[in-house]
């Protein structure tokens, strides 16, 4: 099934100009020797109806930043050093626990990355999507179950009637991702977080739901942040990107301008790296070394030891000069 391009943004009714604001976000992780972060000044927003992609190895912090802001990172052995992130002008850090209930899973919702181990084993799917209604919409049991059979025809399960009695080892990967997907949607939320949802899927059906969260997020006009270490995925689905190396934000632009002018070292390195049909995959060129532990991160520039423009930088995250919409964190860069 091909990908659909992507169409200009279709601003949702709405005053505010940004649903997400995210500022100088640090979380940090308790280990034997002490507390270290594992995710360092944090800043991006997201609009309306927009879609931003989060890029990164895996180990870069991609996954904790979408755990923090949802409040499900665990009480002991993690913190929020630092930060605000105002979700519809509400700062979802500072925020009661009892009203951040009400909005995860509801206005705000998440998409995890392995279905099979997220799904519950014993209750049966249907059930578990009817669960978010229930509980978030104040339905009763008989819509609850009718909007979940609904969801899941919307997410392209067949027989739905049938299926809703299945167990998640029932079904395949792709289907629990489905299942994944409606329990998301549920409840037409505002804002969904996509943290590589098309992990472990074959290639037919990674395109199947790329295309379906591009035609559910055009029908619910909902923003979406999604987390992939694909930059082959990014092109089709987002409207501006974040690279993430080792807990910090390196780069952000529109998807378009950085495709056409990277700038910083690691997300030039991250393109080279990507088989493409026009060019000899003798001509890959792999990145050496691997992402630093979080209780071993280098002082400065964290992609120093495997940057081939090798400076003693301490960047901070800056507009290039003729494009104040496409941030670096590299002093090498014409900033």
């Amino acid at each position: 099934m091909p990908l659909i391009p992507n169409s200009e943004v279709t601003n949702r009714a709405c005053v505010m100009e940004y649903i997400l604001e995210v500022s100088n976000l640090s979380t940090a992780f308790r280990l034997r020797s002490g507390w270290y972060p594992a995710t360092t000044d944090i800043s991006f927003s997201l609009k309306p109806n927009e879609t931003l992609a989060v890029v990164g190895e895996s180990g870069c912090g991609k996954s904790v930043t979408a755990y923090s802001l949802m409040g499900l990172l665990p009480e002991h052995g993690s913190r929020i050093d630092s930060g605000t992130a105002l979700f519809k002008g509400e700062d979802l850090l500072t925020m009661p626990p009892e009203r951040l209930r009400k909005i995860r899973g509801s206005a705000m919702t998440m998409i995890f990355q392995e279905p099979m181990t997220s799904l519950n084993p014993v209750l049966t799917v249907g059930s578990q999507i009817a669960e978010a209604v229930y509980y978030h919409m104040g339905v009763g049991q008989a819509a609850a179950k009718a909007r979940a059979l609904e969801l899941m025809d919307m997410v392209k399960i067949p027989a739905p009637q049938s299926r809703y009695n299945d167990y998640p080892h029932h079904l395949s990967g792709g289907m629990c991702q489905r299942i994944m997907i409606a329990m998301a949607l549920a409840c037409e939320p505002d804002l969904v977080f996509a943290d590589e949802p098309t992990t472990a899927l074959d290639v037919t059906i990674q395109a199947q739901m790329l295309y379906l969260l591009h035609e559910l997020k055009q029908r619910q006009q909902m923003s979406m942040v999604f987390i992939t270490h694909d930059l082959g995925v990014v092109a089709h689905v987002a409207d501006k990107v974040a690279v993430m190396y080792a807990g910090t934000i390196v780069e952000t632009a529109p998807v378009k301008e950085l495709y056409e002018n990277p700038a910083h070292p690691y997300t030039r390195a991250l393109l080279s790296s990507i088989p493409r049909l026009d060019r000899d995959n003798r001509d890959l060129a792999p990145i050496q070394g691997m992402v630093p532990a979080i209780d071993a991160m280098p002082q400065g520039c964290r992609f120093f030891d495997r940057c081939p423009r090798k400076d003693d930088c301490r960047p901070d995250l800056l507009p290039l000069k003729n494009n104040p919409d496409h941030l670096v964190r590299c002093l090498l860069c014409e900033q």
